[in-house]
């Protein structure tokens, strides 16, 4: 109920934030940290009109402020009845162990505009449904939730996760990364783009190595070279399609050299190596038959969309099944999986597009499907967090004993993945990955085992 009313109230302060922030350009887009910057804002001669909407939006920010710190206050203490919506009828959410799915459309409405009359950015509330009895998966089933709500309700192509208590640097950030995925050359290949993550409140010496600088500015960096970073489980933009578990497209190879390029003696070595490379490819492409499935299953479907007999109307028909089985049993999800520019239908009404959407973050949905297998975030705390990066950073932390259990934290999981039939020194052969990649990810499996051979040499006289 607090975030419900707490996003309530932020999508009627952002009727006013938002027209500000685009007409002077303003960053971060974050009040918070906007208004508590250390900087002379009066500088350069400003115009005498950002000075005056500035404090006007100042003190609506503090008025905000004040609502948000209210709202918080009045939810510590819970009615004996729960509590109540504003015509009369009880909360369904009550018990978070036990209610329906809910969805509610703050902005991006028909008739919802800001101040200026302009359209804003759409803002909506999602709880899926909670039961007992039903293994929900903590955030990675979230993540799942919200990608098939969202790709009922928008079906954007590219996907921003944000964790609640991080902001944006730079509003332009998204129009960066999709400028990957849209480049005309390699765009194609991108998955994701992963931004570094900067911390707020550490001491000016970083005495505990707080800022993770050898991590994001080093070691990321350095698998940017390979064949990219690892997903860290925020600040990530994501292409909707590479969650689905499609493959990438195939890489078109120039010619090769003929032999008569080469010297005669070169002949039975060119044609001997020939051999062998279209045998390993004749294997490579034995050992992905299975995983370009999916592909598959999509190019046949929109093959057969225009055809008119019989015979192709029943391949339709069965690889529609094949897609029903894969996604959940949503025929206005499983469409929204095939365009690549993604997009609704124009005549489907807001209406049956919200029925749609609770039906996908139902508890039984994901039953007998693809979904935290091959598709989407992977459920288990071991295959999780290879697919989804390491755990999120809950509070940037400030002293020792926070770095500690910080540290501690990660060592637990990447020991985890280590003792499991995950383990990048033994799992995934046959696929893309290079070994400079596998190598950074056994590195960040091993490195907590290190901690024995150093403790034994620090332990030795010099």
């Amino acid at each position: 109920m607090l975030t419900f009313e707490a996003l309530s109230e932020t999508a009627e302060f952002a009727r006013k934030w938002v027209p500000f922030c685009k007409k002077f350009n303003i960053e971060p887009r974050a009040p918070e940290w906007y208004f508590s910057q250390k900087i002379d804002y009066l500088r350069n001669k400003v115009h005498p009109a950002f000075v005056r909407e500035r404090r006007a939006m100042k003190r609506e920010y503090e008025e905000f402020k004040v609502q948000i710190n209210g709202l918080v206050a009045t939810a510590q203490k819970v009615p004996e009845d729960g509590w109540t919506m504003q015509d009369g009828t009880p909360w369904p959410g009550n018990n978070v162990r036990d209610h329906p799915g809910m969805i509610q459309v703050f902005l991006g409405d028909n008739g919802v505009r800001d101040v200026e009359g302009n359209e804003l950015p759409s803002l909506v509330y999602v709880s899926r449904e909670k039961r007992p009895g039903f293994e929900h998966h903590k955030k990675a089933g979230a993540m799942n939730a919200l990608i098939r709500v969202s790709a009922v309700l928008s079906n954007a192509p590219y996907l921003l996760n944000v964790d609640c208590d991080h902001y944006i640097n730079n509003s332009k950030a998204l129009r960066e990364a999709m400028c990957f995925m849209m480049d005309p050359t390699s765009g194609k290949k991108v998955c994701y783009v992963q931004f570094p993550q900067r911390f707020d409140g550490i001491d000016r010496h970083d005495r505990y190595s707080n800022r993770n600088v050898v991590f994001f500015d080093i070691n990321m960096k350095g698998l940017d070279g390979l064949q990219g970073p690892i997903y860290v489980g925020t600040g990530c933009v994501f292409r909707r399609q590479a969650l689905y578990g499609f493959d990438a497209p195939v890489t078109k190879k120039p010619p090769g050299k003929t032999c008569n390029c080469l010297p005669k003696w070169c002949c039975f070595l060119c044609c001997c190596s020939r051999k062998n490379k279209k045998q390993k490819q004749k294997k490579e492409k034995t050992k992905k038959s299975k995983q370009r499935e999916a592909s598959k299953q999509i190019h046949a479907l929109e093959n057969i969309e225009g055809a008119i007999s019989e015979s192709n109307s029943q391949s339709s028909v069965t690889s529609q099944m094949k897609l029903e089985k894969k996604f959940g049993q949503s025929p206005v999800f499983v469409a929204s999986t095939l365009p690549e520019d993604g997009g609704v239908p124009q005549n489907a009404s807001p209406a049956s597009l919200l029925r749609e959407a609770i039906q996908v973050i139902s508890c039984g949905y994901e039953d007998k499907t693809e979904w935290g297998k091959e598709v989407g975030w992977i459920y288990g705390s071991v295959t999780e967090d290879i697919l989804t990066g390491f755990k999120m950073h809950c509070h940037a932390p400030i002293n020792l004993s926070d770095r500690l259990h910080q540290v501690l934290r990660w060592a637990l999981g990447s020991v985890e993945i280590f003792l499991s039939r995950h383990c990048p020194i033994w799992y995934g052969y046959g696929g893309g990955l290079k070994w400079l990649e596998r190598f950074s990810y056994i590195n960040s499996v091993v490195y907590p085992w290190t901690s024995i051979p150093l403790l034994v040499y620090c332990t030795l006289p010099a």
